[in-house]
C-alpha cells in the first residue's frame, strides 16, 4: 500500500509546496485515507529509496523537509557537548549548573540531547545524523560544532578521544567502548588520523570543526595541536574590548590576549568567531555601541564570524547576587532592540552574524531579554525603518535562487591583524543576494619579513574559508543549486591569481576540513601536514 500511494504522489509534478499539498489532498480522496503528513511521506519515501523501489526525487525531498533552514546554507550543523568540566575562568555572568559543562544549562536543546546520551561523542554524532536524515536533510557535508566551555582546558587525551569518536560516528564505524584515561596520547592520535583519513571518502564528511575557547589559551603550540585535531574555526569568548569591563566581570584575560589570539589564528588560516556580550556589568548602551565599532574598525580585531549574546541574569551565576543588590540592571527589550539595530546597520559585508541571542530557556532567565526570535524582531524593525544589515547571514541566497540571475564578482580588501584580508564574493548587482564567498589572507609574516611559526605555511597565501550558498544538495546531485555552478572554483582561481600577480607568492594553502580534502585534490592541491597546498608559480 505504501509503495502504491508513494508512486501515485510521484506522478504529480511536485515543484512547489502548493503542488505537494494538492497531491496530498487528491491522494487522500483517491485512497479514502486521512491527509498524510509530510513526515509520513518522507519516512515511506526514504524506506522505498533504500530498497531501490523508487528513484530519487530532489523536489519531493526539498518540500518534505522538517526545518529546511538547517541545510539551506549548504552544510548541516552537528553540535556535540563535551562532558561536565570546570573552567579556568571566573566570569561573573557565566552560569554554573551541576551535571553540565560550564556556561551550559538544563533545558538548552543541545545540552539536553547530550545529557541523555551521557555526553558520549560517538552517540551524540550518530543520533544527530540519524535525526537529520529522518527530517530529510542530506548529511554528506557536516560542520561539527564542539561546545561545552573552554575546550583547550580539557585534558589533551580527552580532546583527542572526543574528536576521534566524532569522526568514527560520522564514518558509521562500530562503536568501541574505551576509557581514554587508560590510553596514551600517541595511540589516540594514531587512531584519530586513521578515522580522519577514512572520513575523506565516507558518506558523512566532516568539512569543518569548530571549538569554543578563551583568548588567553591560544598560543603557537595550541594552534599546532588544534590542526592535528582537524579544527578549522575557533570561537573566542571575547565578550568586550575594554579592559576595565573585562576586569569587572572577572574574565581573567585582557584585550592584549584577544589581539594576540586573533592574529595567531588568522595567520594559521583559521576562521575566527567572536562571542560579544552587550549589557555586561559595568557597561552601558554608549560603551556597547563603541565596543562593536572598535571591533570592526580596529585592525587588531575584525572577526570573520560573530555571535551576539546579550547578557542575561541566571540564578547560578555571580551576577545574580549583584543583581539582587540592585547594582546591575538589564536593558529593556526596547533598549536592546535599538542597540542591535545600531550594530547591525553598520556591519561590514565580510562578517557573518550567526546569533543575536543565546538559546537559554526563558524560565532560567531571572533578568534580561526573553524574546527567543530576537533576530526576526530586529529584522522586522529594521525593515520598518528602511534599514538593511549587510552581514553574510542576512544576504545568503538560500532558496531565493534563480539560475538565470546575473551574478557579479565583488572584492573587499581590508587590513587585519598585521596582514591583509581579501574577501571575494559572487552576488547580485545590488548585493542583496550572496551566492558564494572566499576569504584570502596574506599573513602578517609576509609583511613583517618573519618566518612563519608553521613551516608548512612559509611564504604562502591562505584560503581561510570558502562557502557557496543555496539549498544543500547531495554530492551525487548537481545542477540544481548555486553550489554546483562552479562558483567556488571560480573564486579559488581568482584567489590564486591575486596571490601570484599582486603579492608574487608561489604557494597557496587552504585550511581544508578533513571531509573537503577530495574537493581540493581535484583542483590540484596536495595534502601537506594538515593543509591543502598548491604551487602557483
Amino acid at each position: 500500500m505504501k509503495e502504491k500511494i508513494l508512486k501515485e504522489i510521484l506522478k504529480f509534478k511536485i515543484k512547489s509546496k502548493e503542488n505537494l499539498e494538492r497531491a496530498k489532498k487528491e491522494i487522500s480522496q483517491k485512497f479514502k485515507i486521512k491527509i498524510l503528513s509530510n513526515f509520513e511521506i518522507l519516512k515511506w519515501y526514504q524506506e522505498l529509496l533504500r530498497k531501490k523501489k523508487v528513484k530519487k526525487h530532489h523536489f519531493l525531498e526539498k518540500f518534505l523537509k522538517k526545518k529546511p533552514i538547517r541545510s539551506v546554507s549548504g552544510i548541516v550543523n552537528v553540535s556535540v557537548l563535551t562532558k561536565p568540566f570546570p573552567c579556568p575562568g571566573t566570569c561573573i555572568f557565566c552560569p554554573t549548573e551541576k551535571n553540565f559543562p560550564k556556561s551550559y544549562l538544563e533545558g538548552e536543546p543541545a545540552a539536553e540531547r547530550a545529557k541523555k546520551l551521557n555526553f558520549e561523542p560517538f552517540l551524540q554524532v550518530k543520533k544527530r545524523i540519524e535525526d537529520l536524515k529522518i527530517a530529510g536533510h542530506p548529511t554528506d557535508k557536516i560542520e561539527l560544532r564542539i561546545i561545552g566551555g573552554t575546550f583547550s582546558f580539557y585534558e589533551k587525551k580527552y580532546q583527542a578521544f572526543f574528536v576521534k569518536e566524532c569522526f568514527k560516528a560520522a564514518n558509521e564505524e562500530k562503536r568501541k567502548i574505551q576509557n581514554f584515561k587508560y590510553l596514551n596520547l600517541e595511540s589516540l592520535i594514531k587512531e584519530l588520523k586513521g578515522a580522519q583519513k577514512r572520513n575523506e571518502k565516507t558518506k558523512n564528511r566532516i568539512v569543518g570543526i569548530s571549538v569554543e575557547t578563551r583568548p588567553d589559551y591560544i598560543s603557537e603550540k595550541e594552534i599546532k595541536w588544534l590542526r592535528i585535531l582537524g579544527i578549522t574555526l575557533v570561537e573566542l569568548g571575547v565578550q568586550t574590548v575594554f579592559d576595565e569591563i573585562l576586569e569587572k566581570n572577572k574574565t581573567n584575560f585582557l584585550v592584549k590576549d584577544i589581539v594576540l589570539a586573533t592574529k595567531l589564528l588568522k595567520d594559521a588560516g583559521f576562521k575566527v568567531l567572536y562571542h560579544l556580550m552587550p549589557n555586561l556589568y559595568g557597561s552601558n548602551f554608549k560603551k556597547d555601541l563603541e565596543a562593536f565599532k572598535i571591533v570592526f574598525s580596529n585592525e587588531n580585531f575584525k572577526p570573520d564570524w560573530l555571535k551576539i549574546y546579550p547578557t542575561v541574569v541566571t540564578k547560578n551565576s555571580q551576577l545574580y547576587k549583584i543583581w539582587q543588590k540592585r547594582e546591575y540592571k538589564s536593558y529593556s527589550e526596547k533598549e536592546l532592540i535599538k542597540l542591535l539595530i545600531e550594530i547591525k546597520k553598520s556591519l561590514p559585508w565580510w562578517v557573518r552574524v550567526t546569533r543575536v541571542f543565546r538559546d537559554i530557556p526563558a524560565q532560567k532567565i531571572i533578568s534580561g531579554c526573553k524574546i527567543s526570535n530576537l533576530r526576526e524582531v530586529v529584522k522586522k524593525e529594521m525593515e520598518n525603518k528602511n534599514l538593511r544589515c549587510h552581514c553574510i547571514r542576512c544576504r545568503e541566497v538560500r532558496r531565493k535562487y534563480d539560475p538565470k540571475e546575473k551574478i557579479y564578482l565583488f572584492r573587499e580588501d581590508y587590513l587585519a591583524s598585521e596582514g591583509k584580508e581579501i574577501f571575494l564574493s559572487f552576488e547580485n548587482k545590488n548585493r542583496t543576494k550572496l551566492f558564494s564567498y572566499l576569504r584570502l589572507r596574506i599573513p602578517s609574516q609576509i609583511f613583517e619579513g618573519k618566518r612563519h611559526f608553521l613551516s608548512v605555511l612559509e611564504n604562502s597565501a591562505l584560503i581561510r574559508e570558502i562557502q557557496t550558498f543555496g539549498e544543500m544538495v547531495p554530492i551525487s546531485e548537481r545542477k540544481v543549486a548555486p553550489q554546483h555552478r562552479g562558483l567556488g572554483k571560480k573564486l579559488i582561481k581568482e584567489a590564486e591569481k591575486i596571490a601570484k600577480n599582486e603579492f608574487n607568492l608561489k604557494k597557496i594553502a587552504a585550511i581544508s576540513g578533513v571531509g573537503a580534502r577530495e574537493y581540493w585534490r581535484k583542483l590540484g592541491y596536495k595534502l601537506k601536514e594538515t593543509y591543502m597546498i598548491k604551487t602557483i608559480s
